[in-house]
């Protein structure tokens, strides 16, 4: 059976190992352009068999936190182009997440002060980030208004234009965040959409916009470099829908065709407990990973929340999973991979560094050497 350090084939993506760096907001890109710093911060990790970076936006609309990076101007693909070459320089690999927030947001955050954007007009119960006089903090989202039906065409007209200029900027690939309750995730569920046209309604029409989104970027940069995030039972950012087995394996069954590259799955409630569910049962995770395959998915199938190495090795060793992605791990301890190898102690992360700052508890922590 195969272990967490062998190596994996995920469509185009050839992954020295199985340790995936999860996307981790960390905003520290004002103007929305990646800096120096970003490209050390990515390349001291880059023993990773794949890094997923933070999210990205895909227009200036889709912009949910103040300080984080985006892909749709020319000055932020020169500077992820700095960070890929310097990725690269390492020998690893690295694909972006390409993410649209939707109603967690603030107006203060978006263009000309105008209200986000959601499926529907329902008000987030969640917090974003913004810059004031006294530095960052959490504040409430504002109230979104509906996209109209004319306006969805255009915004997957962003995410082709995003993927395109992802592979410019020197990326492998990309993953498309449909988690975590940002704009797809929105449209998904029942508790954020209340849609009476083509894209609400019935499970297929929620789904709607998850799928034109994947087929465009999978037709612009190939399916085999395209990967896509799923939350499906996560209560973050008030996502809630009261069927979430049967919405999901609808989802998967759609994506099955399309030759991505991967799936990457959050088990349970983003950040906490695995067994975490809604509905009427615990959600069953093995039985999605079966409905992918058995409709002919091939992507390579990527678990994510809370593992450690013993829970890795397990998920690899048992077939549950392909590759295992960690997330805080990885802010603290840029050599993970040696450290999980050498089944060494971890470095803690400073939570006070988590969003906006510097150099501190982003670029110096010490490897063990």
């Amino acid at each position: 059976m195969p272990t967490l350090f062998d190596p994996l084939s995920a469509g185009a993506l050839d992954l020295a190992n199985r340790i995936v760096m999860a996307p981790l907001t960390r905003n520290r890109a004002p103007g929305a352009v990646p800096q120096p710093r970003t490209a050390q911060y990515y390349a001291q990790r880059a023993t990773a068999g794949l890094l997923i970076t933070e999210a990205t936006a895909i227009s200036h609309q889709g912009q949910g936190y103040a300080d984080v990076p985006g892909l749709y101007a020319p000055d932020q693909v020169a500077g992820w182009r700095r960070v890929t070459d310097a990725v690269h320089a390492e020998g690893g690999r690295i694909v972006v997440q390409l993410w649209h927030v939707g109603r967690i947001s603030h107006t203060s955050l978006q263009p000309d002060g105008g209200a986000p954007v959601a499926p529907s007009a329902i008000r987030a119960d969640s917090k974003t980030f913004v810059l004031d006089a006294h530095g960052g903090r959490f504040v409430p989202t504002s109230m979104p208004r509906a996209l109209d039906t004319d306006e969805i065409p255009g915004i997957v007209e962003d995410y082709r234009r995003a993927a395109r200029a992802a592979i410019e900027a020197g990326f492998d690939g990309v993953e498309v965040h449909a988690a975590n309750g940002y704009l797809i995730d929105q449209f998904l569920r029942g508790g954020s959409n209340t849609r009476e046209d083509a894209y609400g309604g019935s499970v297929a029409n929620r789904a709607r916009l998850l799928e034109e989104v994947t087929r465009a970027v999978a037709d612009e940069i190939g399916g085999a470099r395209t990967g896509i995030r799923l939350s499906p039972v996560t209560p973050a950012n008030d996502a809630r829908d009261d069927a979430p087995q049967a919405l999901f394996t609808h989802v998967v069954e759609r994506l099955a065709p399309l030759g991505l590259a991967f799936v990457h799955v959050i088990e349970g409630a983003t950040g906490g407990d695995r067994s975490y569910s809604q509905g009427d049962a615990p959600f069953d995770y093995d039985a999605l990973k079966a409905a992918y395959a058995g409709a002919g998915g091939t992507g390579a199938w990527i678990v994510n929340n809370g593992y450690d190495r013993s829970a890795a090795e397990a998920a690899i060793g048992s077939g549950r999973a392909d590759a295992v992605a960690f997330g805080r791990p990885f802010i603290a301890n840029p050599d993970l991979v040696r450290r999980l190898r050498d089944d060494a102690p971890l470095n803690v992360p400073d939570p006070a560094t988590f969003y906006g700052g510097d150099d501190a508890g982003y670029t110096d922590y010490p490897a063990l050497d």
